[in-house]
């Protein structure tokens, strides 16, 4: 098959040395050989101009992350909040566990008084940040179908491991980026 059934278009002047013979004179195909030499990252003369160019383009890609930016922080926000009231829960338990108990522990009392503080400070914190999900305690029908990972703990050793990670954890990492991002 001659060049000229290939390349309808005529000769194009090649900017690149050393062609197979086949792509000479063919704007289509050097198209497409500098197509797949593109993500390779390889120079290509005579290439189209470069979408990234475009600030229309980029900025689609800007837009499409901030959207998967601000689902993600709201999801990172309702998983607090539900990670909050569960605590709140579990730690109002063993608070009257320990009122009902002949063997109560002062500093253990003093802890449960403390953590409590502590989530009534946190659920504060939250809501100066900004954020709002606080209406939402536990899952319903409007909450994300990912449920919640629950721990039956047995001693308040455990529910006070569970804490510290919940804050070093989820509680870090979303105050974190609702701060970066200036949610304030």
């Amino acid at each position: 098959m001659s060049q000229h059934h290939l390349c309808p278009e005529g000769p194009a002047p090649v900017l690149m040395t050393h062609l197979p013979s086949f792509l000479e004179g063919c704007p289509a195909s050097l198209l497409l050989l500098s197509l797949l030499l593109l993500p390779l990252g390889l120079p290509v003369s005579g290439a189209p101009p470069r979408l990234i160019c475009d600030s229309r383009v980029l900025e689609r890609y800007i837009l499409e992350a901030r959207e998967a930016e601000n689902v993600t922080v709201e999801q990172q926000a309702l998983e607090v909040w539900q990670g909050l009231a569960l605590l709140s829960e579990a730690i109002l338990r063993g608070q009257a566990l320990l009122a009902n108990s002949s063997q109560t522990s002062e500093p253990l009392q003093l802890h449960v008084d403390k953590a409590i503080s502590g989530l009534r400070s946190l659920t504060s914190l939250l809501r100066a940040l900004g954020s709002q999900k606080e209406a939402i305690s536990l899952p319903d029908a409007t909450a994300p179908a990912i449920p919640l990972r629950t721990f039956t703990v047995d001693t308040l050793c455990k529910f006070f491991r569970i804490y510290s990670n919940f804050l070093r954890g989820k509680l870090k990492l979303y105050t974190g980026e609702a701060c970066r991002r200036g949610d304030r």
